[in-house]
This record gives C-alpha cells, structure tokens and sequence, in this order.
C-alpha cells in the first residue's frame, strides 16, 4: 500500500471529498453510501423504531473499487421499538477506512413519535456515542522526509459525539431532517495537539420520498437526498424505484455536486462530480432481505476505478409480518 500510486489515489479521493489534497487531514466527511434508502437510520436518528419490529441491518461498501486508498465503509445497526409503539431504540457501530484515515463509531439512538393524523406521525430523535479517530502514518510514503504533518505511525483519538433529527411519515410520504456530528468538532480542541487525526464535520441530510401505486403488483417509489457539511461539495441524490410482486424493488439513483452557495475555495466544479447507481433489493422469505448496489462514475475518477460495490442484509425478528407488508414501509 505504499509508493506514489497510494500517495496519487489518495489525493484524488481527498481532492473529491475535501476540495484540497493538503486539507484533506484534518477534515473528514462522513462516508457515502446507497442503500440509506432502506434504512434510513444511518443518517437519522429519528428513524429508530419507524418500523414498530425489531430489526437487524448490515453493510459492506467497497468505494471506488481498485484506486490504492479508495474508501471502504462496513456498518450494523439494530433498531426496534418500545411495547407502546411510541419510543424507539437504536443501536449503530460503523468502520470507515479511507487511505490512512480511519474512523470507528458507535452511538445509541432515541426516538420519540407523536401521532398527528389517522397514518401520519412525527418523531424526533437524538444520537449519543463516540467517534475514534485515527491516522496511520506508516502508510504513507511522503515525498519530502520529516514532513511534520504526516505522523510517523498510528495517531488516534476518542471523542464525543451527538446527532438529532426529525422524521415525518403517512402511508405514501415521508419526511426528514437531521445534522450528525454536532459535537466532534467542538471536542476535537480537547484532543491532544499533537494529533493529526481527521475530526469529521457537522453534516446536514433533507429528504423526502413517496409511495405511488401503480396497480397490485407494482409501484413506484421516487425520492431525494440532499447532503452538506458546509465545507466539501453539497451532495444531490435523485432516486426512482419500482416495487415488483411485493418482493423485488429495483432502480437507479443520480448522485451529483450542486452549488447552493458560494464555494469558490474548492479547487474543482462540484457539479462535475457525480456518479449514476442501479439497486436491487429483494426479500428471500419474509424475514430476510438482501440489497446489492453499483455506482459508477461519471467524471474522470472512472478512468482509475472498476465502479463502487455495497451488499446489505437485513433480518427481521418479528414473525408476524409478511415481506409484503414491509415493502411498503419507508
């Protein structure tokens, strides 16, 4: 993992997410993935207990399969909801590795839900845990011997973090709006000076989506995301899915930088940065569903990768529910 080839993809991967190779150390965004559609808590803690069962879900993601670096992402969340239907639990642990970065984390979940129609509900959430830190200099190869900015072995450190959101759902429509990371930033000076450890962003996540049917067999699920950190590109994902037989949903995302404000600091054009992703999730029995996602790049970055490559499982504990019936939850 050393040599001018991991120190090349390494600055690519941070140029796209930082908007400066030099900066690309000490900020960090959080990891993107696909399949939030589906699980909807790994970027709002409002959404623990939305499905009133008890849920266990699991990710892997390769990013931008064979750059030397490129980001790998592996997260499992299990979630549920009090006897009263009104509360809602969530436990969530992730990994993320990005060249010589990386980051562990953990938080518990809280959602509160209050009805406001004969389907509609509202809940409000907050997330507290920890984030670890780390920087591993002994996989760099720097050019310039002694450079003070990269460690010379591991560097880590802890801190804490929290999150809050708030969720809105009937049975064709849903809602939502969250900020992760409200904390790290402020803990990390704290931490140890010395440290050279990424300290990951406030993040901000809208989005919206509903449910059009189509006849029995089919219908149609359109959304969007809308993703910033007030510092690296803002992030526009349009989505549209087809529910096939109960079972199947099948689709596509476009995912793009957009310019919501002035960010003339970053060194490339954010609506050059986008990528088209085609999605499957289907249910194996009523208790198992199984997703695969591919991303693949549309800018320059696809000339040095073999496309992005996410699997999920997710079991359901609770037996009395149908994969009929869960496939036209959010």
């Amino acid at each position: 993992m050393k040599g001018p080839m991991m120190i090349r993809g390494i600055c690519i991967i941070a140029i796209l997410l930082s908007g400066a190779c030099g900066n690309g150390l000490h900020a960090q965004q959080d990891a993107q993935f696909s399949q939030y559609i589906f699980n909807h808590i790994y970027i709002n803690p409002a959404y623990a207990g939305y499905r009133e069962e008890t849920t266990i879900h699991a990710f892997f993601r390769s990013q931008w399969t064979g750059v030397p670096g490129a980001p790998q992402t592996a997260s499992l969340a299990f979630d549920g909801t009090l006897k009263n239907r009104r509360v809602g639990l969530a436990l969530q642990v992730s990994e993320d590795k990005l060249g010589a970065q990386n980051k562990r984390a953990a938080y518990g979940n809280y959602s509160y839900t209050i009805p406001t129609g004969y389907t509609s509900k509202l809940a409000f959430g907050l997330g507290v845990g920890f984030v670890q830190l780390g920087l591993d200099g002994s996989k760099l190869d720097p050019l310039d011997q002694g450079d003070l900015y990269i460690p010379p072995d591991m560097q880590s450190a802890i801190v804490f973090d929290s999150r809050a959101g708030v969720w809105f759902s009937d049975e064709s429509f849903y809602a939502g709006f969250s900020i992760n990371n409200l904390l790290a930033t402020h803990m990390d000076g704290h931490k140890d000076k010395t440290l050279l450890t990424p300290t990951p962003r406030p993040h901000y996540y809208l989005t919206a989506g509903g449910l059009l049917y189509l006849s029995e067999r089919l219908a149609l699920r359109p959304s969007f995301l809308l993703k910033d950190d007030r510092g690296g590109p803002t992030s526009l994902d349009l989505n549209l899915f087809a529910l096939l037989n109960e079972r199947i949903w099948i689709g596509a995302s476009y995912r793009t930088g957009i310019v919501l404000y002035d960010k003339s600091y970053l060194q490339y054009d954010p609506r050059k940065v986008n990528a088209v992703v085609g999605l499957a999730e289907f249910f194996v029995n009523d208790q198992i569903r199984i997703g695969y996602a591919y991303d693949y790049s549309l800018n320059a970055l696809k000339n040095y990768n073999y496309g992005t490559h996410e699997l999920s499982v997710s079991y359901y504990i609770d037996k009395n529910r149908s994969a009929s019936d869960r496939c036209y939850t959010f």
